[in-house]
């Protein structure tokens, strides 16, 4: 008995040692698809997209004076300059000067649209945009420069409007930003207007300025076709919030405000099969374990000899199911490759059995067990957040019906009838 429990034991740590080689495999697989896949998703679809607030500013020309460098002190031998005068210049220089933004009125629409390539799902994103940004001219000039910075460098801008005071502006593009020229009148209003359509990758956030900003009367309101919302770090929780429809109605509101947080959203992400088919690799074992330990226990009690040669390979049948899983995943949805891969592994261990065992056993106990601790153990990491907890309650379940089972047992006679049979 005891001989055959090492030769159990070693037949697990080997098939334990093949799934942990499994596990990195798949994660090394997912990691290098990402370095090499998510450069192209970006380039053909966009990438992470920062809107910032718009500025508006007049340009002024100034005569700055400029100081010569001094003089090196006399040397000790009376040599050199004996003076550090100054020698005044002057330099033109333009000068940018701010105008404030006292009023925003934003609205921006997400419509997600996941892609995947290889192991990877990517969280793509159609956004609409459109903003009336009111600046107050405290400055001496009415020429005003209005300049609105493009959310992202790799992407496309659809359906661009850009509008001054309500009416259709000419306008060019320098370095990523939109610029449109402008006439204020001193202590008055002018109004930028701009839409248009993108489309980006994983996130989007609004910047209210640089560094700490302050914001005055402003109002963004952010819908979404999505439920599972989630906001990135650094950024701040919407003032109001409504659900309606398949996603939610969001709403950032200030009076008067000064804050060097963002507004953003992180785009959810859908199952990422290839890291879920790592994790569920990486955890065999401890299904594996879970099910000798009850093939063990039953087969001791109803007096079933089952040689650890058995015992490889139904290790080899477990194993089947995971290596299956990680090279499906490639090809077919996670859910019906995990439904492939369990009906394969059950048949091969069932089948096994009826002709090792018996089909009373085969079909009744092993297949309880195997359904048990291989597939719905292996099903519970499709619940992100409860996968611990499931395993957990099926585990203690486990030890209450094995410690009911094995109560009466005298493990001492059966140790002991191992021994006298091996004589």
């Amino acid at each position: 008995m005891t001989k055959r429990i090492f030769a159990i034991a070693f037949i697990f740590a080997v098939t334990a040692g093949a799934w942990l080689l499994l596990g990195a495999t798949i994660f090394e697989r997912t990691n290098s698809s990402d370095r090499s896949l998510r450069g192209r998703v970006g380039s053909t679809w966009g990438t992470a997209q920062t809107q910032q607030a718009p500025t508006a500013f007049i340009e002024r020309i100034e005569q700055r004076a400029l100081e010569a460098p001094r003089q090196p002190p006399p040397g000790r031998d009376g040599t050199g300059p004996t003076t550090s005068a100054t020698d005044p210049r002057s330099e033109t220089v333009r000068v940018r000067v701010p105008l404030a933004l006292d009023q925003t009125r934003a609205s921006v629409a997400f419509d997600l649209d996941h892609r995947q390539k290889g192991l990877l799902w990517y969280s793509t994103y159609a956004v609409s945009f459109a903003g009336t940004f009111r600046f107050r001219n405290t400055t001496d000039s009415e020429a005003v420069t209005l300049e609105f910075r493009l959310p992202a460098s790799q992407a496309i801008y659809d359906a661009l409007q850009v509008t001054v005071d309500g009416k259709p502006a000419t306008y060019a593009t320098r370095d990523q930003a939109i610029v449109a020229p402008a006439r204020a009148p001193v202590g008055g209003t002018v109004t930028l207007g701009v839409s248009y359509r993108s489309q980006g990758l994983d996130q989007w956030r609004y910047a209210l300025g640089t560094d700490v900003a302050e914001v005055r009367d402003f109002d963004l309101v952010m819908r979404t076709d999505f439920k599972d919302i989630d906001f990135p770090e650094s950024t701040l929780s919407p003032t109001e919030k409504r659900e309606g429809g398949n996603g939610w109605e969001l709403r950032w509101r200030y009076t008067n405000l000064l804050s060097g947080f963002q507004i953003g959203m992180d785009m959810p992400d859908k199952l990422q099969p290839g890291p879920l088919a790592g994790e569920i690799s990486l955890f065999a074992p401890v299904s594996l374990l879970f099910f000798f330990a009850v093939i063990f226990l039953i087969t001791t009690i109803r007096k079933i000899d089952i040689h650890p040669m058995n015992y490889l390979f139904l290790a080899a049948a477990f194993f089947s199911f995971h290596l299956l899983l990680a090279y499906l995943v490639d090809h077919v949805s996670i859910h019906a490759a995990f439904l492939i891969a369990s009906v394969v592994s059950v048949f091969l261990v069932v089948s096994y059995l009826r002709l090792a065992v018996g089909p009373r056993f085969a079909f009744r106990e092993a297949a309880l067990a195997q359904f048990v601790y291989l597939v719905l153990f292996s099903y519970a990491f499709f619940f992100k957040g409860f996968t611990g907890l499931a395993i957990t309650i099926g585990s203690i379940i486990t030890l209450f019906l094995a410690m009911q089972l094995t109560g009466r047992i005298r493990w001492s006679e059966v140790f002991a009838e191992g021994t006298a049979a091996r004589r």
